[in-house]
């Protein structure tokens, strides 16, 4: 008897030219017009486009300021340092998140202090975050990851109670809504990255947001050429105008500001469409055994955005033991070409946070700026939601439009695997590999 898996020789499911569903983003000769106009008139190097950007893109996410950034790593740089994040401080951040996250602490002379995740949202669990707070704790970093708003009412109210400021990491999460108020509006800064896999994708660059005049300005101070006088206003700051305080230069390129004025101005039309489509998508499934949508409940205020690095969640023990390998590997067959295992690497698991002494202090720099005989360096096993994640998780296609045919025909493949399990388990090895990634840009496409 012929298998009905394609990895067993049956025919495929996806056998329809997904014809564009895929492709991001989306340049028209309205974004290509837009560079021209800068490039024609020499304004490369300026900061007028930029400018424009930053007041749309406030205005648009509900802030009052907003600092674009030659890219998101530049932008929570500047926002931890506009929080007074110095030598001795400690960062509270999630481990399965992207580098950027949590890295740059390490140039402002502080450290990291990792928390774990909850299993369901793949976001900063608010138990184990109060866990990880100390008397050096200045900020909690929130990472709303995959598009999937973080708690954010417990994590505001943990704040409050113990003085702390929070930055929330929104690079995943363009558009997402908790409860109704987008996501960047909570703490008190946001940060962005733009990069051109992004689901608001300008081609490489970041932008930070704020309510906070002095925040806003100090982030202005840190890095940003040409505007580190006109633009400080409080007294304090002025006395060191003139020059970027950190050494750096982080403005955004006017191609990418001219780029992202085109591309916001369509973004909540598109973001529409996404979440259309991905939410078709996961509704199709639902039901099905051994696989749940990473998205939030209906009705519950929460909202994904425009979806970034969509993710489905894997329940082995529903589909016989089957591995999630396996089962990915049988996906691909079907002809869902980008479904592998597994997110983010665990960042505490890294030799940069665990042994190398980068600035050549003598120990390892995430113990350097701490007393002595402190050290906040994870253990394997401190954070096990995080270490077992990979396993746990795989990569779904991230449509671009709600076409309902190309949408069942790719659901139809998970479903036809999932009901044609038992095939699949005499040739499963179960050696699982080591899965995911330390970056999360490898976005999920067909």
């Amino acid at each position: 008897m012929t298998s009905q898996l394609a990895l067993l020789g049956g025919p495929k499911a996806i056998r329809q030219d997904a014809n564009g569903m895929f492709d991001w983003p989306v340049i028209t000769k309205e974004d290509e017009d837009a560079v021209l106009e800068v490039l024609r008139t020499g304004r490369m190097s300026g900061i007028d486009v930029t400018q424009k950007f930053e007041k749309e893109f406030a205005e648009w996410l509900g802030a009052k300021y907003a600092l674009a950034h030659n890219n998101g790593t530049a932008a929570i740089h500047g926002a931890l340092f506009a929080l007074g994040v110095g030598r001795g401080d400690e960062i509270v951040c999630p481990s399965m998140t992207y580098w950027a996250s949590a890295l740059p602490v390490y140039s402002l002379g502080g450290t990291v202090v990792f928390a774990d995740i909850d299993p369901t949202t793949l976001c900063l669990d608010p138990k184990d975050l109060e866990r990880k707070i100390t008397d050096r704790t200045k900020v909690i970093v929130v990472v709303h990851y995959s598009g999937y708003p973080a708690d954010m009412g417990s994590i505001m109210s943990i704040a409050r109670e113990h003085g702390l400021k929070v930055l929330e990491d929104c690079s995943h999460a363009h558009g997402s809504a908790y409860k109704g108020k987008k996501v960047g509006t909570f703490g008190d800064a946001a940060a962005f990255s733009l990069m051109s896999a992004k689901s608001l994708a300008t081609g490489e660059g970041g932008i930070m947001t704020t309510d906070d005049r002095t925040l806003f300005e100090r982030a202005v101070a840190f890095g940003h050429y040409e505007r580190h006088s006109s633009e400080l206003t409080v007294e304090d700051l002025r006395a060191g105008a003139g020059l970027p305080w950190g050494g750096y230069k982080y403005r955004m390129h006017q191609l990418t500001s001219a780029v992202a004025r085109v591309q916001l101005r369509h973004y909540p039309e598109r973001m529409h469409e996404i979440d259309a489509a991905m939410n078709r998508f996961w509704d199709l499934l639902e039901g099905t055994r051994g696989l749940r949508p990473h998205r939030p409940p209906k009705d519950s205020g929460l909202t994904m955005g425009g979806w970034y690095f969509p993710l489905g969640l894997y329940f082995s023990q529903e589909l016989g033991g089957l591995s999630i390998s396996r089962f990915c590997e049988a996906a691909r067959a079907e002809g869902v070409s980008a479904c592998s295992p597994g997110c983010n690497l665990p960042l505490h698991t890294h030799p940069v946070f665990k042994t190398l002494d980068i600035y050549h202090d003598g120990k390892p720099t995430r113990i350097a700026s701490l007393p002595t005989g402190v050290d906040v360096r994870e253990r394997m096993g401190a954070l096990p939601i995080s270490e077992s994640i990979n396993n746990k998780v795989f990569k779904v296609p991230w449509f671009k439009h709600n076409r309902e045919e190309v949408i069942e025909e790719y659901a139809g493949a998970f479903r036809k695997i999932s009901e044609n399990f038992n095939e699949l388990l005499p040739g499963d090895k179960k050696e699982e590999t080591p899965s995911g990634s330390w970056s999360a840009s490898n976005v999920a496409r067909s």
